[in-house]
């Protein structure tokens, strides 16, 4: 057994002259800056340099030479001072059914257990494992488990349809599948493991898919392939041995892939790798969240989503955190159910979507008004920015006026938070992100990659004096396209199977920088706000969702001729979804095409990609070599239908008009 080391953030900054003087030495010497942060982690293998890399390929190797596994700094060093620390905290979908809490040794247990499983089910490590379950502790035991026996681990969130499953299957080529029977989301009940079996019609390289019993839904099992995790479990425990020695994995090993909508139909694969990863997260969650130990964590994302990865599970349990998994929704069995968690627990740090804030809003006060939620210490949002109105309730109605507001910016690319404030140590302003962390070397660009001046936080500098006495102060400095200069240890290292993609993505729009996809503003003070995709991606509901994948689905429907969609504004999910389909029988009950071409979408990729609005149009606006402009469906669908700009040199222009006059 190695040595144990005791928690301890000597990392986390108290003070904003700390934070100053932190980021200032991660931009003059970033690698001594990660170095020291490193080696208040277990490796088995110290690295042999800190960082290589170039944007030009790109390539971008952290802690090289390095050898670990990311589970015995989120499991094993913990156990010799807080094993009986609780490190999950879970709350049913049902208020009523009793909650469950692993301690950090329970957890180390059942997770070397399910780690036995997974080898007993031939699974080596470099295999691929997808897995979509329900939020219950066995996801994050299944997560944990392939990462400590050196397997790779893709989570497919539990609204993605058979063939968006499938699509992914094929992608990283996983053989082995962990799933439930079915599980609870509000009043409802999604049949996973028959979603899976849909889907593995195409998908016969499929060697082993283990079943979790959630819901009792009757499923079907097929001999050789299926198996129950909880016969497989007993078998584990027949054999006696419980331990199960962690794989070594070099720090460049893969961790996990995550899908990603992108700006073409086909979803790509961020892969994240063991020791940056683990860094990253560990130290973003410490900060940001100002987390102290005995504190309770209630991130409400989904681990489908990075959020969820990163701060449900590798972040707060790296940190010796007490996280907590919710397996239900924000309004069931009514709209008080996040308030009702936070006084169950005593919640300490709450972070959540604006969407969900949003949401709640709606539903006034009195569902507030009766909960005491005082043990909150600070809140947090992310996902996508938070509007002003949102910022202020959630700020006053939750938080009562004393806890800070971190609103996060970040990607499922970035593995971590990149621009925030630091809880109770750095300026809040409503509507920004604010600063960047020690690490990110945020600039803003023209559209030909020219720096806009006063917006390089390493050259230009983060913060004034000025603000200091006001710091929602700041009149702005510049706008442009969000780049990041310099390599963090967080950051995607490829797509899966597709390295050019990668490439092409994110290194290719600007010479040496990571392109984000998002525009942003910049005010003299230093803060980042970011006001949206620049690229064809939407941001539903604080979800990635590319325009070309739901075009594709629409256009799967056997009446569609041809779609285009774009985003607009909702006033719940941030964007909506406004599809414009060209339909043959376009006056032949369309209120029925819509329901169909709904239906359409959902069966494809899910009901989370679903348009908000479908207007039928005898044609789209297209250039005379056949691109759709959508800059100009954009606008019709945000309602400023009279600045849309030359239509003049439009293959046919009078369509513009009769879509403008059938905006719904």
């Amino acid at each position: 057994m190695h040595q144990i080391i005791a928690m301890s953030y000597p990392f986390q900054i108290k003070s904003f002259d700390q934070y100053l003087a932190a980021y200032k030495k991660s931009v003059e010497d970033p690698e001594g800056f990660w170095s020291e942060i490193a080696a208040d982690f277990f490796w088995r293998k110290k690295w042999d340099k800190v960082l290589e890399w170039n944007f030009k390929e790109p390539k971008i190797e952290w802690f090289k030479g390095a050898k670990l596994n990311i589970t015995e700094n989120c499991l094993d060093r913990h156990l010799e001072k807080n094993a009986n620390t609780p490190a999950i905290i879970w709350e049913s979908n049902d208020p009523e059914e009793h909650h469950r809490v692993l301690t950090y040794r329970e957890l180390y247990n059942k997770v070397c257990q399910f780690a036995h499983v997974l080898k007993n089910n031939g699974v080596v490590k470099g295999d691929r494992v997808c897995i979509y379950m329900g939020m219950i502790p066995e996801l994050a035991i299944a997560v944990l488990a392939c990462a400590r026996a050196g397997a790779i681990h893709s989570v497919v969130f539990g609204g993605f349809s058979a063939q968006s499953i499938a699509d992914r299957l094929q992608d990283a080529k996983a053989e082995y599948i962990i799933t439930c029977d079915g599980a609870f989301r509000g009043n409802k009940e999604i049949q996973l493991k028959n979603v899976i079996d849909d889907a593995l019609v195409q998908c016969p390289f499929v060697k082993k898919v283990i079943v979790v019993t959630r819901t009792r839904t009757p499923v079907s099992m097929i001999k050789g392939r299926d198996v129950w995790w909880e016969d497989e479990i007993k078998k584990v425990e027949t054999q006696g041995s419980n331990d199960f020695k962690a794989e070594e994995m070099d720090a460049e090993d893969m961790l996990f892939i995550l899908y990603t909508s992108g700006s073409t139909g086909k979803p790509k694969g961020v892969v994240h790798t063991c020791g940056g990863y683990m860094i990253y997260t560990a130290y973003t969650f410490v900060n940001v969240f100002q987390y102290q130990p005995g504190d309770i964590h209630f991130c409400t994302a989904d681990i489908g989503w990075i959020t969820g990865h990163s701060y449900i599970l590798y972040g707060p349990l790296s940190a010796g955190a007490t996280t907590l998994m919710f397996e239900g929704i924000p309004t069931w069995p009514d709209a008080g159910r996040f308030w009702n968690i936070v006084d169950k627990y005593k919640v300490s740090i709450l972070y959540t979507a604006p969407t969900a804030i949003r949401s709640l809003m709606g539903f006034g006060l009195d569902v507030v008004k009766d909960h005491d939620l005082r043990s909150l210490k600070v809140l947090g949002t992310v996902g996508e920015p938070i509007n002003e109105e949102a910022w202020n309730w959630y700020h006053e109605n939750i938080g009562k006026g004393q806890c800070p507001v971190v609103d996060t910016w970040w990607q499922t690319e970035t593995a971590g938070v990149l621009i925030s404030n630091l809880a109770g140590v750095t300026p809040a302003k409503p509507t920004y992100a604010t600063l960047p962390m020690p690490g990110i070397q945020p600039v803003l660009v023209d559209e030909n990659g020219k720096t806009v001046p006063g917006t390089d936080a390493a050259r230009d500098g983060v913060y004034t004096s000025e603000s200091i006495s006001s710091p929602a102060g700041g009149s702005l400095e510049g706008a442009g396209n969000l780049c990041i200069k310099f390599p963090w240890p967080g950051m995607l290292r490829t797509t899966y199977g597709d390295h050019e993609r990668c490439r092409l993505n994110y290194f290719s729009t600007y010479e040496n920088l990571y392109f984000t996809g998002d525009g942003c503003l910049r005010d003299k003070n230093g803060n980042y706000r970011i006001t949206g995709r620049v690229d064809d991606v939407l941001n539903v509901s604080g979800h990635r969702i590319g325009t070309a994948e739901v075009e594709n689905a629409i256009n799967m429907h056997a009446g569609v001729v041809e779609s285009a969609v774009v985003g607009y504004p909702h006033d719940i999910k941030g964007q909506g979804i406004y599809a414009f389909v060209i339909y043959p029988s376009l006056h032949n009950e369309p209120s029925l095409s819509r329901q169909d071409i709904t239906l359409t979408v959902s069966r494809i990729i899910g009901p989370i990609a679903k348009p908000d609005k479908i207007q039928f149009v005898s044609g789209l606006p297209k250039t005379r070599s056949g691109k759709i402009m959508r800059r100009i469906l954009r606008k019709i669908a945000e309602g400023e239908t009279d600045n849309l700009g030359d239509v003049t040199t439009l293959l046919d222009p009078s369509v513009v008009e009769e879509i403008k006059n059938g905006k719904i």
